[in-house]
């Protein structure tokens, strides 16, 4: 007779996410943590936070728990994305345009250690997507790049460094999520190109990454039409998954879902039945639903129904422990030197570069004029950084109005990949009042300075003799910018 999971095992399927605020810290999800950890989750996703109460989280789940958890976080852009205190490091498609994989392999073996250090196991990067569609509202500079042979190279590079320091990683999103036009945190896109086109292009960089023994493989909110003429999400297909993935690609490793709460998945079925779909696509876990009894009760019925293998959970079950068991962490791992973190720094400085014209000498004095695109959104840092770092470089830092004498107008534009802002590049409003600062600079005889934090090929529209890129508004990017520019001082 084959076996059945019990009804506590099926909750190790199940990956919750838990909060963290100023007020509360990590009790503003106490109340899913304990009920997480009564029914037997299979891990947590993190939600940024300071690396001390990062550390004492992980401390606590370590201590409390009987089996190995998987304790995640996002780290896409270093481990000061998601820990605060730690190194944040620049975009995937900045490092990719250093031309050199060494760095990409720094980046990750810098990520690595910090995250074990503070008891982070599973790095939620990198992203594999190809960067084909500039309409592409979610991918941009999270992605190494358009050609998929480099985006392959880069990606087994940062996947063998972050696992080589014990942190699994994951290749995401199979089977690509680079052709939309549309961000699947809104609604679900689908990728109506041919099957042949898929598999010579978009797939390349997520078989080298099997090659190169990623751990884990995140699945998108996308309709691929062409491998599956039923039209589910790859999250929800078994042809996708199971066929693809893991018959023809023979992945044995954990392939997980994208976030449960995201529209791309939930348009059509909620989150409950969603869940039960993914596993019974061959998914092994299931990614931060907002109803975690719900979830969990959703999957116990359908296994009650029969319909859910009992023998496929089981098959997974053994992959999550298997891979919870490889990270457990002894206390043999090397920690982040200050050389590495310095390296960190380093790398962060190297990406940025003048996109237009040259930046000569700067006078000790500028007027600093931020227009933020990413204004409203939940997921964008705090941009009160670059004026605090500039200050600390040396420069004497003044808000907008009449121009000072020998006070240059640095011009910084926020636009950043978001999930969730649904749209490329910046908009009309954003553009128009670059373009109105640099102009009252030059009616007033002053020097101007345009500094975007966003991908390069955002520039086209801005205006400005000089204009300088950073990639992205993340802190490590707005103090590495600060620092970037005094090196510039007259």
């Amino acid at each position: 007779m084959p076996s059945t999971p019990s009804a506590t095992a099926v909750a190790q399927h199940v990956v919750p996410r838990l909060e963290w605020n100023e007020e509360r810290g990590f009790d503003a999800s106490r109340e899913v943590r304990e009920r997480a950890l009564e029914l037997g989750v299979g891990g947590f996703v993190l939600s940024p936070a300071p690396q001390d109460d990062v550390r004492a989280l992980t401390k606590e789940l370590r201590t409390r728990t009987k089996q190995p958890l998987l304790i995640a976080a996002t780290m896409e852009r270093g481990a000061g994305q998601a820990l605060g205190g730690a190194t944040g490091l620049p975009p995937l498609a900045a490092l990719a345009a250093l031309g050199d994989a060494d760095a990409v392999r720094k980046a990750a073996r810098l990520t690595a250690r910090e995250a074990r250090t503070l008891g982070v196991t599973w790095a939620l990067a990198p992203v594999l997507d190809l960067d084909l569609n500039l309409e592409n509202p979610i991918v941009g500079s999270r992605s190494f790049g358009a050609d998929p042979a480099l985006v392959a190279k880069l990606g087994a590079a940062w996947i063998e460094a972050c696992q080589q320091e014990g942190v699994l990683a994951c290749a995401k999103h199979f089977p690509g999520h680079g052709r939309t036009a549309t961000d699947s945190h809104l609604e679900r896109p689908s990728v109506r190109v041919t099957r042949h086109e898929l598999m010579e292009r978009d797939l390349i960089p997520f078989r080298a990454a099997i090659k190169a023994g990623v751990a884990s493989v995140m699945t998108a909110h996308v309709a691929f039409p062409s491998l599956d003429p039923a039209g589910p999400p790859a999250t929800l297909s078994m042809a996708i998954v199971r066929v693809l993935l893991r018959e023809r690609l023979g992945f044995d490793g954990l392939v997980v879902t994208d976030s449960l709460d995201m529209r791309g998945l939930t348009s059509t079925v909620s989150e409950q039945d969603a869940a039960v779909a993914a596993l019974f696509a061959g998914c092994d876990l299931v990614l931060m639903p907002t109803d975690l009894d719900a979830t969990v009760a959703a999957l116990n019925e359908a296994i009650v129904a029969g319909t859910l293998d009992g023998e496929l959970l089981l098959r997974s079950q053994r992959r999550r422990l298997k891979w919870a068991q490889w990270a457990a962490p002894p206390s043999d791992w090397r920690k982040a030197s200050t050389f590495d973190v310095a390296t960190g720094h380093d790398l962060a400085e190297k990406v940025i570069s003048t996109a237009r014209g040259e930046v000569s000498p700067l006078a000790g004095s500028l007027e600093l004029l931020v227009i933020d695109d990413d204004s409203g959104s939940r997921k964008a840092p705090n941009r009160d950084t670059l004026a605090t770092a500039l200050r600390a470089s040396g420069f004497v830092v003044r808000e907008p109005g009449p121009l000072a004498a020998g006070a240059t107008r640095l011009v910084a534009v926020f636009g950043d990949v978001l999930g969730g802002k649904g749209r490329p590049g910046y908009t009309a409003a954003t553009i128009a009042a670059v373009n109105a600062g640099v102009a009252e600079a030059e009616a007033q005889g002053r020097r101007s300075v345009v500094i975007q934090f966003g991908h390069p090929r955002l520039a086209g529209e801005l205006r400005g003799e000089t204009l300088v890129t950073a990639w992205s508004g993340e802190r490590a990017m707005q103090e590495a910018a600060a620092r970037w520019l005094a090196r510039k001082r007259g």
